[in-house]
C-alpha cells in the first residue's frame, strides 16, 4: 500500500510511522534514525506515546540477555541523540523526550503518529456503524487501513519487546480490517475485500473472524464452492491443531450457506448475539489502564479459550478494568458475557455449588444438569459435583466470556474455569492466586501521575485541573495513584467546590488524617482498606504493620526488613513475598536479586497499617473504626455497601 498524505500535520512537523518498518519523516523526506539500539528505544517510546516508559523496560528491549553495566549511561545517550535528531513538540516548544519519576516519555500528537491516526479513525469507523452509517464507517476504516504497510516494526522484531510491541499492533489492525471487510460485505460490496481477506487468512489460519468474512465475501460474490471450501479447511485446521471443531456462530454460517442463494450477511458471530449479557454499566469516568486493558484484549480477543487474572490491592481498578474489557469484546464472544462476584455483600466466599447455580441460570447451562444416577447419595457435594459438570459441559459447546470478579482464592474457582473449549474467563483477585496454572496474568500499579489526573479531571472538570495544576498533582500522589482514592477525592472536590486544590492535598499530605478526607458519601477508602486487611493471615498482618512504618520514606530493602521483622533472611523472604503474593507489597518488574530489591507498600495501605499497630499497641480491638463504629448508619456497618457503590472503580 503506498502512504497517504498525512493531513493533520503541518508540513515542517515530523511524522513517524511503526505501521510498517520504523520511519520518521520530515517534509516528506526521511530522516536518518541512527543505529539499530538507537532505533529500538525509539520504537519502544513511539509503541507507548505520551506514557513513561520505564528504564527497565528499555533495557530489556535493547539488552534482553546481559545488559552491560553502563546501559543506563547508554540509554541516556540514544535518547539525547533522539531530542538532538527529532526537536521539541509543537505545543509551545517543549521537550519532546523527557525523563520523570515513571521513566522516559516521548510527547507526539494524533498527526504525528500514525498509530494515533489509526485509532482514531477506527474509532471515528465504528461510531459510524453504531449510528447506523455503514458507508462512512467503511470510508473511514479504509482510511485507517490506508496508514498499514505491512507488519508493523518488521524491520526490529528480532527484539524480543519490540516484537510483542508490534503484535499488538498488528491484532488491532486485523481487528480493523475485519471491521471494513465486514461493513463492505453489508453494504452489498464483497468483491473489494475478497483478494486481502484470502492473504490475510494465509498468514493468520485460525483467526476465526477473518475466515468468517472470507467466507462471506466469497458467498456474496457468487463464488459458493470456494466458500464451502473455506470453511472446510479451517474446520480440518481446527481438528489437527487443536482438537476442536469450529465455534457455533461458524458452523451456522456455514449451514446458511448450503442451502441459501447470495444475500448480505454478516458473519453471525458478529450479527447474532443470542448469548446472555449480564455485565455492569461501563464507568464514565474510567481513565487510564491503556497498556493492561490493550494487553486483555489482545489476550482473550484470540480464537482460543483463555484464563487471564487481574491482580492488585482493594481499589486498583480490576473490575473496571475486566468491565470494560468485556463491553469491548462484544463481537468475539457471541455466546454471552456474563459477570459473578465471587464474594458476598460482606465480604466472605460464596460457596461453589452457589456460583456454579448462578452461572448456570445466566447462561442457561443449569438445564444441562444430569440427574444423579440410581442409588447416588444426595446432598451438596453430588449437587457441586452436577453442576460443575453441567457448566463445564456447557463451556466445551460455546464461545463466551465469563468474569468472576472479587475471587478471594484459588478454591473458589476451582471446577469453574474452563477446561477445554473457546470460553475465556476474566478473574480479578486481590492476590495473585499464585495456584492457578496455567493463566495470564496482569498485576495492576498504581496509575500513572498522567493517568491519575485524567481521572481527577473527568470528575471535578478539566478547568479546574488547570487552576492549580501543581496542587493536582500533589492530591494524585498522596492517594498513591490508587483509582478509588483518587475518584473519591474527585467525588469530594466536586461537592465542595469552595475547597481549594491546594488546601484539600494539604490535608491529604497530613499522614495522620488523609484517610479520614477520602470519604464521599457512603464511599470511604478506610473501609474498603480494611477489607483487604481482613483477607491477610494474621502473621501477614503483623509483618505488614512493621514493614509499613520502613515504607515511610518510599520503600525497604531485605536487610531493613530483616531487622524490623527480628528474624534471620530466610524467613524475611519468605514473609514478604507472602504479602506480595497477596498484593500488598510491590516488588520491581524486572529481574534482581531478594537483597538488592526495593519493595514498597502502597501508601494508602501502609497508614492504614501503622494505624492497626498503633490501636494494638494502646490495647484497642483491631477492628476498623470505620468498618464498626458505635451508632454509625447500617450502610457504613456493612462492608459491602461500598463495594457496590464503586464496584467499577475498585476492583
Amino acid at each position: 500500500m503506498s502512504r497517504p498524505p498525512v493531513r493533520t500535520a503541518s508540513a515542517g512537523a515530523v511524522y513517524f510511522s511503526l505501521l510498517g518498518p520504523l520511519t520518521a519523516r520530515i517534509g516528506g523526506r526521511e530522516l536518518p534514525l541512527g543505529p539499530r539500539k538507537q532505533r529500538l528505544v525509539l520504537a519502544t517510546l513511539l509503541a507507548r506515546p505520551n506514557t513513561p516508559v520505564p528504564v527497565d523496560v528499555l533495557t530489556d528491549v535493547v539488552w534482553p540477555d546481559d545488559p552491560p553495566r553502563t546501559a543506563r549511561k547508554n540509554l541516556q545517550v540514544y535518547v539525547s541523540a533522539a531530542r538532538a535528531l527529532l526537536g521539541t513538540a509543537g505545543d509551545g516548544g517543549r521537550e519532546r523526550v523527557v525523563h520523570g519519576c515513571g521513566g522516559y516519555l516521548l510527547r507526539i500528537a494524533e498527526g504525528e503518529l500514525d498509530t494515533l491516526r489509526f485509532g482514531s479513525l477506527a474509532r471515528a469507523g465504528r461510531a459510524a456503524a453504531e449510528r447506523g452509517d455503514p458507508a462512512g464507517a467503511a470510508r473511514l476504516l479504509r482510511e485507517a487501513l490506508d496508514l498499514w504497510e505491512g507488519p508493523p516494526l518488521n524491520d526490529l522484531r528480532d527484539s524480543a519487546g519490540v516484537a510483542e510491541e508490534a503484535d499488538r499492533l498488528e491484532a488491532r489492525c486485523l481487528t480493523v480490517y475485519e471491521d471494513w471487510a465486514e461493513t463492505e460485505i453489508e453494504l452489498g460490496r464483497p468483491a473489494v475485500a475478497v483478494d486481502g481477506l484470502r492473504d490475510l487468512v494465509e498468514r493468520h489460519p485460525m483467526r476465526e473472524r477473518l475466515r468468517a468474512a472470507w467466507m462471506n465475501s466469497l458467498h456474496q460474490s457468487g463464488r459458493q464452492a470456494e466458500a464451502l471450501a473455506v470453511y472446510d479447511d479451517y474446520r480440518q485446521l481446527m481438528a489437527r491443531e487443536l482438537g476442536l471443531e469450529p465455534s457455533p456462530a461458524m458452523a451456522a454460517l456455514y449451514r446458511s450457506m448450503l442451502g441459501r442463494g447470495r444475500e448480505a450477511r454478516r458473519p453471525a458471530a458478529v450479527r447474532e448475539r443470542p448469548g446472555p449479557v449480564a455485565l455492569p454499566a461501563g464507568n464514565a469516568a474510567f481513565a487510564g489502564r491503556r497498556d493492561e486493558l490493550r494487553d486483555v484484549l489482545d489476550v482473550l480477543g484470540g480464537e482460543q479459550g483463555r484464563v487471564m487474572v487481574v491482580s492488585g490491592p482493594v481499589g486498583a481498578g480490576k473490575s473496571a478494568l475486566a468491565v470494560r474489557a468485556a463491553h469491548l469484546l462484544a463481537d468475539r464472544f457471541p455466546d454471552g458475557r456474563v459477570q459473578v462476584h465471587v464474594r458476598r455483600e460482606d465480604g466472605t466466599a460464596r460457596g461453589r455449588a452457589e456460583i456454579l447455580a448462578e452461572l448456570g441460570r445466566l447462561c442457561g447451562a443449569a438445564e444441562a444438569a444430569p440427574a444423579p444416577e440410581s442409588g447416588q447419595p444426595s446432598g451438596p457435594p453430588a449437587t457441586v459435583d452436577a453442576l460443575a459438570d453441567a457448566w463445564q459441559a456447557w463451556q466445551a459447546r460455546r464461545r463466551a466470556l465469563v468474569v468472576l470478579d472479587d475471587v478471594p482464592d484459588e478454591a473458589s474457582v476451582r471446577g469453574v474455569l474452563p477446561r477445554s473449549g473457546a470460553c475465556s474467563v476474566l478473574v480479578t483477585a486481590r492476590g495473585q492466586l499464585p495456584g492457578l496454572a496455567p493463566v495470564h496474568r496482569i498485576a495492576l500499579p498504581p496509575l500513572a501521575d498522567g493517568e491519575a489526573l485524567e481521572l481527577l479531571g473527568k470528575l471535578i472538570g478539566a478547568g479546574r485541573l488547570r487552576t492549580d495544576p501543581r496542587a493536582a498533582l500533589r492530591i494524585v500522589r498522596a492517594c498513591g495513584g490508587l483509582p478509588l482514592a483518587v475518584e473519591v477525592s474527585g467525588m469530594r472536590l466536586a461537592v465542595l467546590r469552595h475547597l481549594p486544590l491546594a488546601e484539600y492535598a494539604d490535608r491529604l499530605d497530613d499522614p495522620s488524617g488523609a484517610l479520614d478526607e477520602l470519604v464521599a458519601g457512603d464511599v470511604s477508602v478506610r473501609r474498603r482498606i480494611a477489607s483487604g486487611w481482613q483477607d491477610l493471615a494474621e502473621g501477614d498482618r503483623r509483618a505488614l504493620a512493621r514493614l509499613a512504618g520502613l515504607a515511610e520514606d518510599g520503600g525497604f530493602t531485605l536487610d531493613r526488613a530483616t531487622e524490623a521483622l527480628g528474624c534471620g533472611d530466610r524467613a524475611a523472604i519468605r514473609a514478604v513475598e507472602s504479602l506480595i503474593g497477596a498484593g500488598a507489597v510491590t516488588s520491581p518488574a524486572g529481574e534482581v536479586t531478594a537483597h538488592a530489591a526495593l519493595y514498597e507498600v502502597p501508601r494508602l495501605l501502609g497508614l492504614f497499617a501503622r494505624e492497626q499497630a498503633a490501636r494494638e499497641a494502646e490495647g484497642i480491638p483491631g477492628v476498623p473504626e470505620a468498618v464498626e463504629r458505635p451508632g454509625a448508619p447500617e450502610a457504613e456497618k456493612r462492608p459491602g455497601v461500598p463495594e457496590a457503590a464503586t464496584a467499577l472503580v475498585a476492583g
